[in-house]
């Protein structure tokens, strides 16, 4: 190991195939076991969690403990020994013998951590998943560098805290995304999802479709988006099309600022967007990723079924892709590991809404909006109209029923929406004023509108 790999590993932290040890103590059993029942990977001994060296005395008893853990594993592990600066790094390969156990019970890597479960369980899930993941699968028809965008790995290091340390062939190295084979580097499928230039390119199954209905079937459809960029961005654009297009309401508290609060808890849908773009079975190339928005729900759909029973949904955590899931923990973008279903279910059970889960060879998470938003978006359009005993534009329905759903919307953004100028969206609104169903609450900026139904 050279000088500059190790400072590239202490900044990129702990991950799939990384594990930082302060200290020898006998819970290293466990993380040994792990990598060896995943796909392998390398434990620092002398180094904390936070990647700072504390350096460690290596000794040939040292060495011995080790190796008699490994030797008492059922079955015994093979690892390598190498000493770099006072740490020990102790390289485990993956397991050709499948499941294996320490003293303590079988344990599995995903992400950062390591997890325990049973042996039935264990091995159920190293059956399913069996010895072929996309992610990790090499794709010799990318060309590098010319493919690769280094504008969106630069911007990534950004956001992980990593500097340059080393070559960027090295680096993707080290964070699983590329190898050189036969003095050839390529990069595995993960990394072009994540930073080819055009990566519809190479997977044609790599595509968000965004749509709103109008009602509660997929008939009239008011708006749709298809993003097919690298997944970060597929991620984010997602989000803002559920942002954009979901109802606001707010809360004012004494004289503080007023707290806007969604009608699906925002970080609920991350959770479920993620799942989706991670979890996916990507072998799979009829299908992307659907997320369509009903005046009554929100669905959120991917190809890929459970690699475990649907009764431990929320208990067992096994990534179809574990370097895209690597990648997004790295992000922040995953607080713990198998974390995402329970925190879905325990933020909307405090909301006071449903959310359901379906698995049929598809998984599909169902948001149920409230009552109250359900009875104020069919409560829109000609209804309001003919309350008032006048007919609505069509223009002025649309208005309303984007307002409904996101009260701070600008001019700007209904004319890019509804397609029409800004000169045309500011006649209707003051129109819509004059017949007293719309009302500016607060400045021009910093306000937001509502819509008045008597």
């Amino acid at each position: 190991m050279k000088e500059k790999e190790l400072e590239f590993i202490l900044q990129e932290g702990e991950g799939l195939k990384i594990e930082f040890k302060e200290s020898f103590d006998k819970s290293i059993a466990r993380e040994i076991v792990a990598f060896a029942n995943s796909d392998g990977g390398s434990i620092f001994l002398g180094v904390s969690d936070n990647g700072v060296i504390k350096e460690i005395k290596i000794t040939n008893k040292l060495k011995s403990q080790i190796q008699d853990i490994t030797r008492n594993c059922d079955p015994s592990i093979k690892i390598t020994l190498e000493e770099f600066k006072n740490i020990l790094i102790i390289n485990v390969h993956e397991g050709k013998d499948k499941p294996y156990k320490c003293s303590s019970g079988f344990y599995l890597r995903q992400g950062a951590n390591s997890q325990k479960l049973s042996r039935d369980e264990i091995l159920k899930l190293v059956t399913r998943l069996g010895k072929i993941k996309w992610d990790e699968q090499f794709n010799e028809k990318f060309k590098f560098p010319h493919d690769f965008n280094k504008n969106k790995f630069s911007d990534f290091l950004k956001r992980i805290n990593v500097s340059k340390v080393i070559p960027i062939k090295e680096m993707l190295i080290n964070l699983s995304l590329g190898s050189i084979t036969k003095n050839k580097f390529i990069l595995n499928n993960a990394g072009i999802l994540l930073f080819a230039k055009n990566p519809e390119r190479f997977f044609r199954q790599n595509f968000v479709t965004c749509v709103l209905y109008k009602g509660r079937e997929k008939v009239d459809i008011i708006d749709r988006k298809d993003f097919n960029r690298d997944l970060l961005s597929n991620y984010e654009n997602t989000f803002a099309f559920l942002e954009q297009h979901l109802r606001l309401k707010y809360e004012f508290k004494g004289f503080g600022p007023r707290k806007e609060i969604p009608e699906i808890p925002y970080r609920s849908l991350k959770e479920a967007i993620i799942n989706a773009l991670i979890h996916r079975d990507y072998f799979e190339d009829r299908f992307g990723v659907f997320v369509e928005i009903f005046d009554d729900r929100v669905e959120i759909v991917n190809k890929g079924e459970l690699f475990f029973d649907k009764k431990d949904l929320g208990k067992i955590s096994m990534p179809r892709n574990p370097i895209l899931f690597d990648v997004f923990h790295r992000l922040n973008l995953i607080e713990k590991v198998g974390s995402g279903i329970n925190r879905i279910k325990k933020e909307i059970k405090e909301r006071d809404l449903k959310v359901k889960f379906k698995t049929n060879g598809f998984f599909r998470v169902i948001f149920f909006k409230s009552k109250d938003s359900l009875e104020l978006s069919e409560r829109v359009g000609e209804r309001v109209g003919e309350r008032v005993g006048e007919k609505l534009t069509e223009n002025q329905k649309r208005i309303l029923e984007i307002i409904i759903k996101k009260p701070s919307i600008s001019a700007v953004e209904l004319s890019k929406q509804i397609k029409i100028s800004s000169r045309k969206i500011e006649e209707n609104i003051s129109k819509l004023k004059k017949k007293k169903l719309l009302e500016r609450v607060g400045p021009a900026k910093g306000g937001y509108w509502k819509v008045v139904i008597k």
